[in-house]
């Protein structure tokens, strides 16, 4: 990027300006933290094929910032390096920083130790937070600011906050948060997104703002109650849901093609600018899945395909085809089109029981009145073991303030049952014995209103027929180390033929010619996690929908790889079965 290469990009009274010219911003969200950053190239390429000319993404605080001060932007975290890849490919940017972000990703992407913090009060003008949340912002545009379109980037507009009239109306929040954003040298213009009610845009926006909506169905009527708010400028569809989210449990939600694409064809015909969510859903790789929770804890599942016009794989469907007819009447798109992958390698890989790495002794020696709870222990993955004696050997009704959110319940090392949050369920029968240990899952953190935070674990004192269960120890188990550490182990070790209770290791390899895609089929395991290569491919869970894990081409290698999987249920088929297509589950239109 040079100062030859700088362009101007403004708002104008019925139009955004791209150098002086109206433009119509036809943009798509490309999620860098959702693609391994090795096919970040390959999808931006295909959303301008289908006829875009912007990339929109969010950020995600927590991807960068997982520990308070130690900051990250390498890797999959190299925002930097995404966006250069968007000006390669001759496209605009949009930067969504938040700091929340909601995107059915864990917390809403807001770091666990942030919202975890007393006294703390999110999304607000609390000192406290706007502190943490100035710090955040600035170090985003210290990768944005630099490649705004004015200093030959791509970065055309930059939005604030997100959604916020669905959450509070704290206008000092707001325009404190503009403030930030300018004095870090953001001149682009900035906007904000809400769904378009006369009281979430009123109580979401903030003066010299320009407003957007979020919406995927009534275009005509949802752009005339956007233009009441904001009367000049240019309409703008920020977030056009063309799919939907899926949770464990329930089926795989699509939206049929030929509706999307009226849709869109009213938006375009209305002069709208429009932004896809999503164009490329990705992955909720490793443990960042969120979850919803109006009455009833759901967690997302691994994949984020959202149904979108790039599949998961990365391959253009039936709705790719059809937004780009409807683009095409409104704009310019490229003759070349993406090639569809062929089928995947097909194969199976026998898996050997392991032994489980050792965990800290430190642990066992350190006894709480009652559980504490994931963020006590500043524990950031997904398991925690809990035991305690039982008072008297005596057997009767183990009952606990809350599960969070899953929980596998011995006595002696013999199984008496599980707890689910989503089934409402804090107790069961356990029968006499000395020792209870109960292994409990973090299954996804909520990501939405007012349970963002919330603490993990067993939550508030256990009881045994009404007699408090106190002396306990509590081991947090890092589902990736143990996953690496199984994968790096010289030979796996045998002696893990008398585990009785889970976790369940198992481990294999197998040689690839050279790297594919891959989708790991999962319909024959209980619930937990799988690795390739050290790399945490995500969770898997019998209860579906979702029912083969993305391994992408990426992620592997030519000659040997390995896999381990971290089994929580049951371990009754021993072969890790790779399939030639992805299996997402029932559809629901």
């Amino acid at each position: 990027m040079t100062a030859a290469d700088a362009r101007s990009f403004a708002i104008g009274e019925s139009d955004f300006l791209l150098d002086g010219e109206p433009f119509r911003v036809l943009a798509g969200a490309l999620h860098y933290f959702r693609v391994h950053p090795g096919q970040w190239a390959d999808r931006i390429r295909k959303a301008r094929l289908m006829g875009l000319n912007t990339i929109e993404t969010y950020v995600a605080w927590n991807a960068h910032e997982q520990v308070r001060g130690e900051w990250d932007a390498t890797g999959w975290n190299d925002l930097g390096a995404f966006l250069d890849l968007v000006a390669a490919e001759g496209m605009h940017a949009i930067v969504r920083p938040g700091p929340y972000i909601c995107a059915e990703w864990h917390n809403g992407g807001l770091p666990v130790w942030l919202t975890g913090m007393p006294g703390i009060g999110l999304r607000r003008s609390e000192p406290l937070y706007l502190a943490e949340v100035t710090a955040y912002l600035q170090r985003v545009y210290d990768i944005v600011a630099p490649r705004q379109i004015h200093r030959g980037g791509p970065v055309v507009l930059v939005q604030i906050e997100n959604e916020y009239g669905a959450y509070g109306n704290d206008s000092a929040y707001l325009e404190h948060l503009v403030r930030v954003t300018k004095d870090a040298g953001i001149t682009v213009p900035l906007t904000t997104i809400d769904q378009p009610t006369d009281q979430m845009l009123s109580d979401g926006s903030v003066a010299g703002v320009h407003m957007t909506g979020s919406f995927g169905s009534r275009a005509t009527e949802r752009l005339a109650t956007l233009r009441r708010h904001q009367p000049t400028g240019p309409l703008m569809c920020a977030e056009f849901w063309d799919g939907w989210f899926d949770w464990w449990g329930n089926a795989h939600h699509t939206t049929p093609a030929a509706a999307s694409a009226a849709e869109l064809d009213a938006l375009l015909g209305a002069g709208a600018s429009v932004s896809f969510y999503m164009f490329h859903g990705g992955t909720n790789f490793g443990l960042t899945n969120g979850a919803n929770d109006k009455g009833r804890y759901l967690p997302i599942v691994t994949s984020y395909d959202y149904d979108a016009p790039l599949d998961e794989r990365g391959d253009p469907t039936d709705k790719y085809f059809a937004f780009r007819d409807v683009i095409a009447r409104y704009a310019p798109v490229p003759d070349e089109v993406p090639e569809v992958s062929g089928a995947a390698p097909v194969f199976e890989v026998p898996l050997t029981a392991v032994a489980a790495p050792g965990t800290s002794a430190a642990s066992a020696e350190v006894r709480h009145e009652a559980p504490p709870s994931f963020e006590e222990l500043g524990h950031l993955s997904a398991l925690v073991s809990y035991e305690a004696e039982l008072p008297g050997g005596r057997g009767g009704v183990l009952r606990f303030g809350e599960v969070r959110d899953h929980a596998w319940v011995s006595v002696d090392g013999v199984s008496v049952g599980t707890l689910s949050r989503t089934r409402h369920e804090d107790a069961l029968v356990v029968p006499e014995g000395r020792r209870v240990r109960v292994l409990v899952e973090e299954q996804g953190r909520v990501n939405y209103d007012t349970r963002l935070g919330e603490s993990k674990g067993l939550v508030g004192s256990v009881t045994l027929d009404g007699v408090q269960v106190s002396g306990w120890t509590a081991t947090p188990i890092d589902v990736a180390v143990w996953g690496r550490a199984v994968a790096d182990a010289a030979a796996p070790s045998s002696d893990a033929a008398g585990t009785t209770v889970a976790p369940f290791l198992l481990r294999g390899s197998f040689p690839l010619e050279s790297p594919a895609d891959l989708f790991l089929d999962t319909a024959g395991w209980g619930k937990g996690y799988a690795l390739v290569n050290g790399f945490l491919l995500g969770r898997y869970w019998s209860s579906g929908p979702q029912r083969t894990l993305y391994v992408p081409a990426a992620a592997v290698r030519a000659g040997e790889n390995s896999i381990v999987v971290i089994e929580l249920d049951r371990v009754t088929d021993p072969v890790a079965r790779f399939v030639a297509e992805p299996e997402l589950g029932p559809r629901e239109e």
